[in-house]
């Protein structure tokens, strides 16, 4: 699942960021409410997370905007004003929660969950599926076969990358910024060692591989006859 935080204190971002990738989001990162905007417009979120009080935008006018444009991904709202007033104008701004700071990070994993149930109940997909292999965005959980599948919170993360892109070749660099948010190749074999255990997993004791190396290239998932 792929979140978009926008948050303009860089402290509070780092721990949010930590926290939801430890638990298997996909996260991006902007800090001004003009730049959240345009992210959140021109990507494909699974869900927003905002700060209310921001630079140049606010949260609540970044709410207006998108549901002005008539997208429908659901907006958890941050805030450190807490009154019901201000419950209720983030509710009204087209928010579908509002998160008073300070909050513990299992409620707002809580929040997250639950904000992504009630969206996938009315459209849009919660399961991956190549051959017999299947993953449930939603409880975080693969198998293959029938068999459960146990994978880190990165391996999950990587999965989930590549399976979104069954079929398509790739890249290094496309893993290392899409999986470890990394713009630049760190000269080792992080991909490489990840790659290879996702692949003794996902596997192991089948006689149709599903991750192939393309030499030269990257990576690809995909059942091959």
């Amino acid at each position: 699942m792929h979140i978009l935080l926008i948050e303009d204190d860089i402290e509070a971002a780092r721990f949010l960021i930590k926290g939801l990738r430890d638990s298997g989001y996909t996260v991006d990162h902007v800090a001004s409410g003009q730049e959240g905007l345009a992210r959140a417009l021109a990507g494909r979120f699974d869900l927003i997370v905002t700060d209310r009080m921001l630079p140049h935008l606010d949260g609540l006018a970044i709410i207006r905007h998108l549901r002005g444009a008539g997208l429908t991904t659901p907006v958890l709202v941050l805030s450190a004003l807490g009154t019901v007033d201000d419950r209720i104008r983030g509710l009204k701004a087209g928010g579908d929660d509002y998160l008073t700071k300070p909050f513990a990070f299992d409620e707002l994993l809580a929040r997250i969950e639950a904000l992504l149930r009630r969206h996938a109940s009315g459209a849009g997909t919660t399961r991956l599926k190549v051959a017999d292999l299947e993953f449930d965005l939603l409880e975080r959980r693969v198998t293959r076969g029938g068999r459960e599948i146990d994978l880190t919170s990165r391996e999950l993360r990587l999965l989930e990358f590549l399976m979104r892109r069954a079929g398509q070749v790739v890249t290094r660099t496309m893993l290392l910024e899409g999986v470890w948010d990394l713009h630049f190749d760190p000269q080792s074999n992080l991909v490489d060692v990840h790659i290879s255990r996702l692949r003794q997993a996902v596997d192991r004791g089948s006689d149709r591989p599903l991750i192939h190396t393309v030499r030269g290239s990257g990576y690809v998932l995909r059942e091959e006859s």
